[in-house]
């Protein structure tokens, strides 16, 4: 379907035909129809199908045309990062470019000047605000944040927000919210918290989903099966080996992301960090610094890569296996856009085998094995069907569900051949000694 076959206003097709969006994707072409007839939406879709365009046209058509009031906030956008919060407002202002619809982000991290700023735009009544919860929650016990005229309430990334703990923020939002409006949330999985809020915020949703789509062709993808500190050894040889700049490297923790870095630093790679805990302006420096390539890696946690909308991208990482196939196809899809090449590693630990089994079993094939070098020692064998224990020191030999070793033919001892009625004579004369003392005692 084209855009221009949806019941969009010409400013507005004049806008996307500027920006180049010719053709919908299927989340746009399921998603924007109820929307624009002001049903409320639960849509399922994955990171980087188009959501955003899927929430914003049928939003900004609405206000252009509608009567709502021009003073007043209008529609709230619920996000989970900064980065991701400026990256839709970027995106509102050229779909609105023809049009009298503002738009102003308000996230957290900025001095005492900035906060005065949102305010400031608060208090004018910008039409769309782009919040991060704890910000917007923030402005809101200020008293002079005004939410009664919303007709709009959209939660993107909603899964993301409640990973990062943001339930209770976002239902307290919700409760300065009329009744009567428009409520759209957009998640890439459907976990029981979803549906619990689901249930809470929407009105006789219409539910839309798309299904996860396969990476792309161009994505040369690889894994290497190590012991979890084998990882830092196998990096090093993987980025000097490779010889390339713009790699994304994705970590599962913060505190992950401070140690690889600085590993990656002290072997002469450039690298940065990119994460939750860093000041919004370092954030934009970092990101400026890549962008330029004076920066060669970048190690992040995957909540703040959501923001990153880098399109050439030569290699992306997974030192941690990702826990959702969904992640997985997402990370990877960074690279080899545009019908360009690019590379895809995923560092796979013993006890994450399990996980990028399921990964594989949904791609339909089996991911091409790295060789890894011999100066690391012996690695496990890959074999996702079978669980290992939290840590390598039983050398990849694997456990009993209660961690236990198999015995592997050894000789049981005395105490594991001990009758039913042995032990049952053994309780038995330690009660009778128990009541004995307290006998004596009383």
């Amino acid at each position: 379907m084209y855009f221009d076959e949806l019941d969009l206003g010409d400013d507005l097709l004049d806008a996307l035909d500027a920006m180049h969006f010719d053709q919908c994707t299927p989340i746009q072409e399921m998603a924007i129809p109820p929307a624009l007839e002001g049903h409320d939406l639960m849509a399922i879709a994955q990171t980087g199908t188009g959501k955003t365009a899927a929430y914003l046209l049928p939003v900004i058509e609405r206000l252009t045309y509608g009567n709502y009031p021009t003073d007043a906030i209008n529609c709230v956008i619920m996000t989970p990062t900064r980065e991701l919060a400026m990256q839709i407002d970027q995106q509102m202002e050229g779909f609105a470019y023809y049009l009298p619809v503002s738009s102003l982000p308000i996230y957290g991290g900025t001095d005492g000047r900035g906060f005065s700023l949102q305010e400031r735009g608060i208090r004018k009544g910008a039409d769309v605000l782009i919040a991060t919860p704890g910000r917007l929650l923030a402005h809101l016990q200020m008293g002079y944040c005004d939410l009664s005229q919303v007709s709009f309430f959209i939660l993107d990334e909603a899964d993301r927000m409640l990973d990062m703990g943001f339930y209770d923020d976002i239902m307290s939002i919700a409760s300065h919210l009329p009744k009567e409006r428009q409520t759209l949330m957009f998640s890439a999985t459907m976990p029981p918290k979803i549906k619990q809020m689901a249930a809470s915020l929407l009105n006789n949703p219409v539910e839309v989903k798309t299904a996860v789509t396969k990476p792309a062709e161009g994505i040369d993808q690889s894994a290497a099966v190590l012991y979890e500190p084998q990882k830092e050894g196998f990096m090093r040889h993987l980025l000097t080996s490779a010889q390339t700049n713009r790699v994304i490297v994705f970590v599962s923790s913060k505190l992950k992301v401070k140690e690889l870095t600085r590993m990656l630093r002290s072997a002469g790679i450039k690298a940065a960090e990119m994460h939750s805990d860093l000041e919004q302006t370092r954030r934009e420096e970092v990101m400026l610094s890549f962008r330029a390539s004076r920066i060669d890696v970048l190690v992040a946690t995957d909540i703040v890569a959501r923001g990153i909308d880098i399109d050439d991208i030569a290699m992306v990482v997974n030192y941690d296996v990702p826990r959702e196939v969904e992640d997985y196809v997402h990370r990877i899809g960074r690279t080899a856009r545009a019908g360009a090449g690019g590379k895809a590693v995923t560092l796979v630990s013993d006890r994450d085998m399990p996980r990028f089994g399921a990964i594989e079993k949904f791609l339909g094939y089996e991911i091409r094995k790295e060789e890894v070098p011999s100066g690391l020692g012996k690695t496990p064998k890959y074999d996702p069907a079978r669980h290992y224990g939290r840590d390598n020191k039983h050398n990849g030999k694997p456990l009993h569900s209660k961690g236990r070793r198999h015995t592997e033919g050894k000789k049981n001892t005395t105490a594991n051949t001990k009758t039913k009625d042995e032990k049952k004579a053994r309780a038995g004369e330690k009660q009778r000694q128990y009541r004995h003392k307290h006998k004596r005692q009383e």
